[in-house]
């Protein structure tokens, strides 16, 4: 099979999804577009949703595990008083609740908009094997959510970032680290 153009129609399955042209020469939609386009979706129904009814930002997320949802947030950085509540990051830690575990990584992240770098590193700290997106930084830059300040400055030497960083008691630190290195029974993540 290879992918193609697809043909005009107007079956609305068809429309917006990738069609495939098999071996027959027969187009037909691909049915991992239309799981990726339901997920979607709901990642996009929740950013709305949740707006209007003054509960969040525009933004929402849910994280996939085998073809059913298994994590729903949406921004509650206003309504929790807590900056560290994102879309994604909301919708990991229903995930990892449910699922009891702290590895997310047969598990897909639907995002309505590109993740911001908190949330990117929490993806990665899950494991999650994949992330789709609609909205772009860029679009969120222009609705005042801009995330590329933070982009660069995590890029920056430590002397150089706009937050002031002093280094105290690393000696100290260092003996706890020492002691996890050789700590038998941990579980590492």
């Amino acid at each position: 099979m290879h992918r193609t153009s697809p043909p005009a129609c107007s079956n609305l399955k068809c429309l917006g999804a990738a069609v495939v042209k098999d071996e027959f020469d027969r187009f037909r939609p691909s049915p991992i577009n239309f799981m990726n386009s339901k997920f979607m979706h709901e990642a996009i129904r929740l950013s709305r949703q949740k707006m209007r009814s003054n509960q969040g930002g525009p933004f929402g997320a849910v994280v996939v595990r085998g073809g059913k949802i298994v994590g729903r947030g949406w921004n509650r950085v206003t309504t929790a008083n807590d900056p560290t509540a994102h879309a994604e990051v909301m919708a990991i830690r229903e995930a990892c609740r449910r699922l009891k575990t702290f590895r997310l990584d047969d598990c897909e992240l639907y995002a309505s908009c590109e993740p911001c770098p908190m949330c990117l590193a929490a993806i990665y700290w899950a494991r999650l094997k994949k992330i789709y997106y609609a909205n772009t930084r860029r679009d969120a830059a222009r609705i005042e959510f801009d995330d590329d300040f933070i982009y660069r400055e995590v890029g920056r030497p430590v002397s150089r970032r706009k937050i002031p960083m002093t280094q105290l008691l690393r000696r100290e630190a260092l003996a706890v680290f020492a002691e996890w290195k050789s700590k038998p029974d941990k579980m590492r993540y």
